[in-house]
């Protein structure tokens, strides 16, 4: 099954190739991972996604603990969440495909990053699933050249917040920490 895991780390130089030892050592897979710097520069988020039964997600969600690096890891997949993946493409452009690249990007929620005479450079967000799909239909509208796709990046919905919120925040706000 697929299982999307986020966790806090601290923003160090060498805590997410410890994160990503841990799993190959014991051979799990990654099948997506994004990570950056929050709104606190001193902790990323990283998101990973994983295939696996329930026993085995919840070793790795055990040893991942044990890491140093690691403040925070929940298993979001069965709570209420929001993911997201970023598709970025480069697309042929010819004078008779070039309205058709335009529609489907508009009917996509797509944009339109870049326009030359014989290349367009498209944006499209969205659900792993939807981006697949995307892919899918623009390669029976005209040739890729290049694309560039994020991993899953996820959150929880409502009011819970992964690790520590900041007081001003969870007073103003009325959130509270899992």
């Amino acid at each position: 099954m697929r299982h999307i895991i986020s966790m806090l780390l601290h923003n160090e130089a060498g805590a997410l190739a410890r994160v990503a030892g841990m799993f190959s050592a014991r051979g799990y897979n990654i099948d997506s991972l994004t990570v950056a710097a929050t709104h606190d520069p001193e902790v990323s988020r990283l998101s990973l996604v994983t295939f696996g039964d329930d026993a085995v997600i919840a070793q790795i969600i055990k040893q991942s603990r044990k890491s140093i690096d690691v403040i925070e890891i929940v298993d979001l997949t069965s709570s209420d969440h929001v993911e997201c993946e970023l598709l970025v493409v480069k697309v042929a452009a010819r004078p008779d495909n070039a309205t058709a690249i335009a529609r489907f990007t508009e009917l996509s929620f797509g944009i339109i990053l870049d326009e030359t005479e014989n290349v367009r450079v498209l944006q499209f967000t969205g659900r792993g699933a939807h981006i697949s799909a995307v892919l899918a239909e623009l390669t029976g509208i005209t040739t890729i050249l290049e694309l560039a796709r994020s991993g899953t990046a996820a959150i929880e919905r409502g009011s819970n917040v992964l690790g520590l919120a900041e007081p001003a925040l969870a007073v103003q706000g009325g959130l509270t920490t899992t």
